[in-house]
Order: structure tokens, then C-alpha cells, then sequence
């Protein structure tokens, strides 16, 4: 981390985390801070689902909920950005405090509850970068308060599907609840047909993603795998929060509901990784998120079976600079190991991350 970062880091982590969050957000939609700029290396290109990645680094849905400041955030060196979770109407979250920073362990744990300004809003800033360059992915979920989540996310396919290089159904946050139990093999296989239904309706196509949270079984992950390949889905996010919580060394807030990410996850997310390529075999797009934070954990992922990664709480404790850095070290491996491409390295240490426990 630089100077510049550790100054920033420690200014931002004077005010609750909630506060600085909201002025990363309104820093970047200042045009600060500058992360380091990155040339553009033939060899992390990587073309997935009829999308040319520049690089196979993502910032993950969770950080930019109302569509604010994608194009900053491909400013600091990610590949694509990943906007939301949208919700159809505006929805305020859970009480606060509700995010609590886990220094010792490079993680943090949130129970938001998904909060954000709703379709209108994010679909109101989407159409204000239309033409622009660039791939923004966009997450949608369900209102807490739906009477049928089901139909919320058929309308958040329909009202992103113009604008969305890809779709992100995200049915696996830990705080909102009852949303979880749509994994199950039944409710999942009604989401996903009318998900997809909805796509084939929309002058529009981008492809569609499930998002879904690492606290699951081998037989829970089997279900998954034959409900996405049956509905013929484009890719899997693996993964987002976990509600487990693996030994940790900060006290207090260690003890706090909600989803747990950071550098803790990196294990459990990446086992469940590579089990779900396994299961889905080599052509489905599969994006790894969890735990990563350098260059050598994001091409662990690869490793693992990942065909791109994505970060959030990586950024917190290292910086605006981290995609940069993450990018350049990237190059720096492919150049090191004469890789025609990043994606070669895929799926090399499969067996060894599949053989792993679930615990």
C-alpha cells in the first residue's frame, strides 16, 4: 500500500464505515482518488458470454448499489464493474449500524439489507452512460416486502436489459430474509425460467448470471449446477457473503449477524468454486469473488476454475490503487510464465481445491 492509500485509509476509517463509504463514492464522482493506471495487456484479455474483458478483474455488486460511479471505478483498473443490487422500489435497509470493519482479519460483516434507491434511479444514471465503453454488469434482487419476489426480479430484467452488458441474479444475501431458500431446487428452477423468459422477451439479451452464497452442501451445490445448465443459464458468481464465521481474530464485532467477507472467505468461496466448475464442466462462465486481494489470490481463483474474478472488501483495507496493482502483477505473471493468456492458467489446481472439505 502507498502512502497516499495509508492516508486515506486512515482518514476514511476515522468515520463509521457506513460514512466512508459514502465518501469513497463521492470522491469518485469527483474524480478522486486516481488509482495507478494500468497499460492494457493483450494476455488478460478474456472473452466470455460474447463480452471482451480487458482484464478479468471486477469490482463486485455491493460497492456502487445505485449505479453512481461505474466508469470511475473502470478508471482505477478493473476490467468491468458490477452495479446493485437494485431493488424495484427504494427500500431503506436495516438498522443501522450495520456494517462493522474486522481490521485483525481483513474482513468485514454487513447486514444492509439491500438497501438502494431503487429501478428508477439506477435506470435513470444507466441511461446517462449509454454509448460509453466499458462493461457494467448490473445485480438485481427482490424487495423485502414483495409479495412476489419472483416478479421482481422478471422486472428487473426487463427494466436493465437495454443497458446491462450482463445480468446478475442475486438470490444469496444473508439479510434479507427467506431470500436464500430461492437456491432451493424447486423455487430456483420457477426463478430461472421466468428470469429467462423475461430475457427472451427484451429487444435486448445480455447474458444472465446466478449469484449464489457459499454456505451450501455438495447436495445443494448439485442441485444448482443441474437447475442452471437445465435453464441454460450463462455463468455462476461464486460467491457472495458467508454466514459462517471461521476463526477470526478481532473481537467484538466478530460476534455481529450478517454476511462475513474479506480475507476469511477466501478458503470456503474458492473450495466451492471449483466444485461448481466440476459440476458444470469447462464451458460455463464462472466468476470467483471472495477473499481476494492481491494478484496471487485473484489468480488463485483462476486456478480454481474461475474464468474472472471480483473484489470489494479487498479495496477497503488496501486502497484505490489495489485493481491497479492487482492488474500490473497480473502482466507482470503472465509475462514471468510466457502465458499466451490469462486464461490458461484456468482450472490447474482444480483437483487440489476440489479435494478440499467443505467444512
Amino acid at each position: 500500500m502507498s502512502v497516499l492509500d495509508r492516508i486515506g485509509q486512515k482518514l476514511l476509517f476515522t468515520f463509521d464505515p457506513e460514512t466512508a463509504h459514502g465518501l469513497s463514492i463521492a470522491a469518485l464522482r469527483c474524480g478522486l482518488p486516481v488509482g495507478s493506471r494500468t497499460a492494457r495487456d493483450a494476455r488478460l484479455k478474456v472473452s466470455l458470454c460474447g463480452l471482451d474483458f480487458p482484464n478479468p478483474l471486477g469490482m463486485a455488486a455491493g460497492y456502487d448499489k445505485n449505479a453512481e460511479v461505474p466508469d470511475a471505478l473502470l478508471g482505477l483498473g478493473f476490467g468491468f464493474a458490477e452495479v446493485g443490487t437494485v431493488t424495484p422500489s427504494a427500500q431503506p435497509g436495516n438498522p443501522k449500524p450495520r456494517i462493522f470493519r474486522l481490521p485483525a482479519d481483513e474482513a468485514v460483516i454487513n447486514r444492509l439489507g439491500f438497501n438502494n434507491e431503487g429501478h428508477a434511479a439506477a435506470e435513470k444514471r444507466l441511461v446517462g452512460r449509454k454509448g460509453r465503453s466499458g462493461i457494467v454488469g448490473v445485480n438485481i434482487g427482490a424487495n423485502k416486502d414483495s409479495a412476489d419476489r419472483v416478479n421482481d426480479y422478471e422486472r428487473g430484467v426487463i427494466r436493465f436489459a437495454p443497458y446491462a452488458s450482463y445480468l446478475t441474479v442475486n438470490i444469496s444475501s444473508p439479510n434479507t430474509p427467506g431470500l436464500r431458500t430461492m437456491q432451493a431446487r424447486e423455487q430456483l428452477g420457477e426463478l430461472l425460467s421466468r428470469v429467462m423468459a423475461a430475457r427472451a422477451a427484451a429487444a435486448r439479451q445480455p447474458p444472465v448470471f446466478l449469484k449464489i452464497a457459499p454456505d451450501l452442501v455438495e447436495a445443494e451445490l448439485e442441485d444448482i449446477a443441474a437447475e442452471v445448465t437445465h435453464k441454460a443459464i450463462d455463468g455462476i458468481i461464486v460467491s457472495n457473503t458467508t454466514i459462517s464465521r471461521p476463526a477470526l481474530r478481532s473481537s467484538g464485532a466478530a460476534s455481529e449477524t450478517g454476511g462475513l467477507s474479506g480475507r476469511p472467505l477466501f478458503e470456503r468461496s474458492t473450495i466451492v468454486l471449483a466444485r461448481m466448475r466440476r459440476l458444470l464442466g469447462p464451458d460455463m462462465a464462472i466468476i470467483g469473488v471472495g477473499g481476494v486481494n492481491s494478484a496471487e489470490t485473484a489468480l488463485e481463483k483462476i486456478r480454481a476454475g474461475a474464468d474472472l474474478v471480483q473484489l470489494y472488501t479487498g479495496m477497503i483495507y488496501a486502497g484505490p490503487a489495489l485493481p491497479g496493482r492487482i492488474v500490473a502483477g497480473m502482466a507482470h505473471f503472465a509475462e514471468t510464465e510466457r502465458l499466451k493468456s490469462i486464461s490458461d492458467l484456468r482450472d490447474r489446481h482444480l483437483d487440489q481445491w476440489v479435494s478440499r472439505p467443505l467444512n
